[in-house]
């Protein structure tokens, strides 16, 4: 049975939606390039996993990255936009939201086991209206044990509700390289340099200083496995020498930026390491 393809940007879902089994995968499209998928939402809850590249899904309160060997899991009916850099071979798994009640209630980035992995190449190979008491329904079922005791890791980016702040954090993403001061923000959004970093907190649960840290972690990861050099990510992101952007990287990721790729791509039964908000970053 061929495998079931679409362009990781263009799966139909209202085709999917449609299709009465409660689990699908649709996989491998292999694209080279970017590709973006606008603001959407489906019924069935829908995991992406990666094979290679980097892929970003943003909801309204965040961020989420998806190195290679991780997957990003949306539940049933969240807006989200999707977004693939680099060589891009990704899987899909859409999931009715009542085939498994234990499945993640919020978005989140989730390590991919060996065993799962299979299974999900494997059931993209499936027909759509497989047999739900035949063996291809079986394994759909440990598939789903499977994704239920899946490592939730911590590439997230969080984002503020206050619209001033957003100001702030929209700005750090379409100019990351900014060295702007917490005073000068405040400035431009008409915010106190005190109830900023304040607000921010509360909002987010780190500082402006934190986040950006993640910021950078996040857009070095798309950068890199898109093909850019690690002189040209720490150029971009405004670090002033490639040391001083891979000294980052380590303290967040626990290994240099090259290394963290290379096991991510070549090494499936690695656990990733995601970055934690709560770690002590200089």
């Amino acid at each position: 049975m061929p495998i079931i393809q679409c362009h990781p940007g263009d799966c139909n879902r209202v085709a999917i939606d449609d299709i009465e089994r409660p689990v699908i995968a649709v996989g491998a499209s292999r694209t080279n390039g970017s590709w973006e998928k606008a603001m959407h939402c489906h019924r069935k809850a829908q995991l992406i996993y990666t094979l290679e590249g980097i892929i970003s899904c943003e909801l309204e309160q965040g961020v989420w990255v998806v190195p290679p060997q991780c997957a990003v899991w949306i539940p049933s009916g969240l807006m989200h936009s999707a977004r693939g850099t680099g060589v891009n071979q990704c899987y899909s798994l859409f999931v009715e939201p009542d085939a498994n009640l234990s499945l993640p209630t919020s978005c989140c980035t989730l390590s991919v086991t060996p065993l799962l992995r299979e299974l999900l190449l494997h059931a993209a190979h499936f027909p759509l209206l497989y047999d739900e008491q035949g063996p291809e329904g079986k394994i759909i079922n440990v598939l789903l044990d499977q994704l239920t005791v899946a490592e939730v890791e911590d590439l997230y980016l969080p984002l503020p509700r206050d619209n001033r702040l957003r100001q702030l954090t929209d700005g750090m993403l379409q100019d990351p390289a900014d060295k702007s001061t917490l005073a000068e923000w405040a400035g431009r959004i008409g915010m106190s340099e005190r109830s900023l970093s304040r607000t921010f907190v509360n909002q987010v649960g780190v500082s402006v200083h934190r986040w950006r840290k993640q910021l950078h972690v996040i857009l070095a990861l798309q950068k890199l496995s898109g093909g850019a050099s690690v002189q040209t990510v720490a150029l971009d992101l405004g670090y002033e020498s490639a040391s001083s952007f891979v000294t980052m990287f380590r303290k967040a990721q626990g290994k240099p930026p090259a290394r963290y790729l290379s096991d991510c791509a070549n090494s499936p039964d690695l656990p990733i390491r995601g970055f934690s908000l709560s770690e002590n970053m200089a």
